[in-house]
């Protein structure tokens, strides 16, 4: 059986990153992060999630936040809420935590190389997206590039591939995907600015995307929001 490391943050796109490696019949080992986030919330959904779609093993890193300073997910800097699709897709918000994709990435290679695994699956999206640097196809390309010349499975010709299988994907494409694969969209959560009671805003760049995914899929999003 082929063995994958899934980067899983509990939101929708990793949950349906990782419900298509389990519909291409990997073992799937799913790494999730504590790295100070204000929306701890995301990570009761990875626990969830992990279980829910039969993970063989789920891990939770912690990783001192002081890294990501400056940073509205990790820092006290506002969260920038109602903004258009204008500006959204409009230069990068500052809910951009710094090179977190390629710290993500790097821990799932030490992973997966213990493992071992030959392949790590990461959500990322270059079309519904904030506009971040590391979620461009580019990135992905150059870090497997990186994986298979700085390790030793690379080095022995064991290939290390990266998989971003919703990097094309609009977020309507997305929904239309769990969907087909049966994934349980009820555990999800993608709001970077919850309520204290776990409710997602409805108002930032993450709660405008999804529901803008789950409007055009044609799909009710089964998640409770504060502002309906």
């Amino acid at each position: 059986m082929k063995h994958a490391v899934v980067l899983l943050s509990g939101g929708l796109d990793s949950a349906t990153t990782l419900a298509i490696a389990r519909s291409r019949s990997y073992e799937t080992y799913a790494l999730s992060f504590d790295y100070g986030q204000r929306h701890q919330r995301e990570l009761e959904s990875a626990k969830r999630i992990a279980k829910s779609l039969g993970s063989k093993e789920h891990r939770i890193i912690k990783i001192d936040n002081q890294i990501f300073a400056g940073s509205a997910l990790t820092d006290d800097v506002d969260v920038p809420k109602s903004r258009s699709e204008e500006e959204i897709g409009s230069g990068i918000p500052p809910t951009y935590v710094p090179a977190r994709n390629t710290i993500f990435l790097a821990h799932a290679l030490a992973w997966a190389e213990t493992i071992p695994a030959g392949h790590i699956f990461i959500g990322a999206n270059a079309i519904d997206y904030s506009g971040y640097p590391d979620c461009r196809p580019e990135f992905i390309a150059l870090f497997e590039m990186l994986a298979n010349v700085a390790t030793k499975a690379g080095a022995e010709g064991a290939r290390i591939q990266i998989h971003a299988p919703l990097i094309k994907l609009s977020k309507a494409e997305i929904v239309r995907k769990a969907v087909e694969l049966e994934v349980d969209l009820s555990l999800t959560h993608s709001c970077y600015d919850p309520t204290p009671d776990g409710r997602a805003c409805g108002k930032c760049d993450s709660c405008q995307l999804r529901l803008k995914g789950f409007r055009e899929a044609g799909v009710t999003d089964p998640i409770k929001y504060a502002a309906e």
